[in-house]
């Protein structure tokens, strides 16, 4: 679809995929008005990532667009995206921007609460090739690091708050891991890149584990 002159709202994560996807919206015409943040129930952290509610009010200062986020469990995640949805579209906004690659089922799942809400969706990064997408996102000049693996044999907690560059890429393929991490092997926070205003001020904290994954406590510096 063409985004130009369109005001959308991004799906946020605070990781990789959703900022590229932001990225290409943005140099495509696209008018941001709004990123959507769904957070574990006691609205604390972000729902997927495990990022500070902090951390995500900082990414949206420097971006420049108003952040909107809702507690949910997982049970009731679809149900409370519609509600997202739903308000968001009462501001005015019918298009959404998610960061989805190739994975059939995350595309289905997006088209469909779209569809009930009345909303267009804009997949960006659909159908790029995972390694020539994560060439991109390092070449285009953005900063992230490791926040949370998988715990199994082919990634462990070493990784974590490890700067996300073309050295750590080559360690993931030696070990025989998918770079883009597109099926939840890893996942990021951005901390800086051409359409953020300034760079975010982090300090590492404890590592943690939970529910089969190790994650990297982050704070926001002030």
């Amino acid at each position: 679809m063409n985004i130009n002159n369109k005001t959308f709202f991004c799906s946020w994560s605070g990781g990789k995929d959703s900022c590229l996807s932001l990225y290409y919206a943005l140099k495509q015409g696209g008018i941001p008005k709004r990123l959507i943040t769904m957070l574990i129930e006691n609205g604390e952290r972000s729902r997927s990532h495990g990022l500070s509610l902090n951390l995500l009010k900082k990414q949206s200062e420097s971006l420049n667009i108003p952040l909107s986020t809702y507690a949910t469990s997982w049970e009731d995640y679809e149900t409370n995206f519609i509600t997202a949805l739903k308000e968001i579209k009462e501001s005015g906004i019918n298009t959404g921007v998610f960061g989805d690659m190739d994975i059939e089922d995350h595309k289905s799942w997006v088209k469909k609460v779209c569809n009930k809400t009345n909303m267009l969706e804009y997949l960006p990064l659909w159908k790029k090739a995972r390694r020539k997408m994560i060439k991109e996102f390092i070449d285009y000049g953005f900063k992230a690091i490791i926040v949370a693996v998988k715990d199994d044999k082919l990634l462990g907690k070493e990784l974590l708050g490890r700067e996300f560059d073309n050295n750590l890429i080559r360690i993931l393929e030696k070990r025989g891991v998918d770079p883009a991490g597109e099926n939840g092997e890893y996942h990021t926070l951005v901390t800086g890149g051409p359409i953020f205003t300034n760079d975010i001020e982090y300090k590492l904290e404890e590592k943690i584990f939970f529910n089969g994954y190790w994650f990297q406590n982050v704070s926001a510096e002030k």
